[in-house]
């Protein structure tokens, strides 16, 4: 019988191209460990991101590929995630408590941004990551009823906040503070000094990932955010129509002026299904954002329906993630979720954490 060689094994798993990864397991150094004996193959793999309802898939995945090798015996498959900080803008350090920070943003409102940030939060969350939410949008909150909480934040030395927590989310927003029908009639730095209070103030804990929903455009609000707030990587949300795709490649230019990795464009209300008859047509265009991440050389992250589900789901403080977890939808923003992870996994390391701070003192 032909002895089985570490090599042999390695090369076979480079045979698996991962579709979140988009190249290898090997290559992208997440195969920690093959261990050889006899016919007997163990494989310890370690994902940079979450990917709890990918897990199985990708052992059966591997294990076809092993299978074939000659005189190949039991083999057991470990995968585990782990997920590190990345890098952030320079000059700037990683939020106490905050592993990475995602700025989910659109260059126009109405593109269902909001909805689209608090269902990748619950679906990051479902797939295994410690998530929080910080709601961005101090002149039109709306997380707080997306979310189904009303409560007012605890301040255990009022200085600093609590978050909220709902469906195991950590969350900040405005909307907490203040009645729901209350305009917030300020100018441009107390908005942004609230948002960066907000951010600060409020003690996140051990989180893999923040969403930060971004308010809509690209002013004064969103510019000084990008330049003042530790963000790992962003993601632009559009239609498909013409309009929308102006307005989110601007959005985009303004993320890599201020040296913010795009992670990529998700195309929102993709196509309409009609509940009565199952008629699909794409009523705001069709593919508008996969070719806008192909002439701006971004991922492509996935197309969501315009689906009267969604909307409801969301409204009722319900969003589709939690309200309908096995449903189609729900798995497109789970998906969504781990291709975004993935493609900041890649990313460079934050060592910033491990430099110690030098103090001179007179002695």
């Amino acid at each position: 019988m032909t002895a089985i060689a570490r090599a042999d094994v390695e090369n076979a798993l480079k045979g698996y191209v991962d579709p979140y990864l988009e190249q290898d397991l090997v290559t992208a150094k997440c195969v920690k460990q093959i261990r050889v004996e006899g016919g007997q193959i163990e494989v310890d793999v370690e994902l940079g991101f979450p990917a709890a309802g990918y897990r199985d898939t990708l052992i059966a995945a591997l294990r076809e590929r092993l299978t074939v090798l000659p005189g190949a015996g039991d083999i057991t498959i470990h995968v585990d995630s782990k997920i590190i900080a990345h890098e952030v803008q320079k000059g700037l350090k990683p939020l106490p408590g905050v592993r990475n920070i995602i700025a989910v943003a659109s260059g126009k409102g109405g593109v269902g941004k909001s909805t689209t940030a608090v269902n990748l939060a619950l679906a990051l969350n479902v797939e295994g990551a410690r998530v929080g939410l910080l709601d961005a949008d101090i002149y039109g909150p709306s997380q707080p009823r997306m979310l189904g909480v009303s409560q007012q934040p605890e301040s255990p030395d009022g200085k600093s906040l609590m978050p909220v927590v709902s469906y195991n989310i950590q969350s900040m927003s405005i909307g907490y503070l203040i009645e729901e029908e209350t305009p917030m009639i300020w100018r441009g730095p107390m908005v942004t000094q609230a948002l960066e209070q907000l951010l600060r103030d409020t003690r996140w804990h051990d989180l893999d990932y923040l969403i930060i929903d971004l308010p809509p455009g690209t002013g004064d609000t969103q510019l000084t955010l990008s330049q003042k707030v530790p963000v790992s990587g962003a993601i632009i949300v559009t239609t498909p129509q013409d309009i929308a795709l102006l307005d989110a490649r601007r959005g985009l230019k303004m993320f890599e002026k201020v040296e913010v990795p795009v992670l990529g464009v998700v195309e929102n209300m993709s196509i309409h299904i009609c509940s009565k008859c199952g008629h699909e047509e794409r009523i705001f265009g069709e593919g508008g954002g996969q070719r806008m991440a192909g002439e701006q050389n971004v991922p492509f992250l996935g197309s969501l329906p315009l689906d009267i589900r969604i909307r409801e789901e969301t409204d009722g403080g319900r969003p589709t993630v939690v309200a309908e977890p096995t449903s189609r939808i729900a798995e497109l923003y789970r998906e969504i979720a781990r291709r975004a992870a993935a493609r900041l996994s890649l990313q460079a390391r934050n060592y910033s954490h491990k430099f110690p701070n030098i103090v001179i003192q007179n002695t």
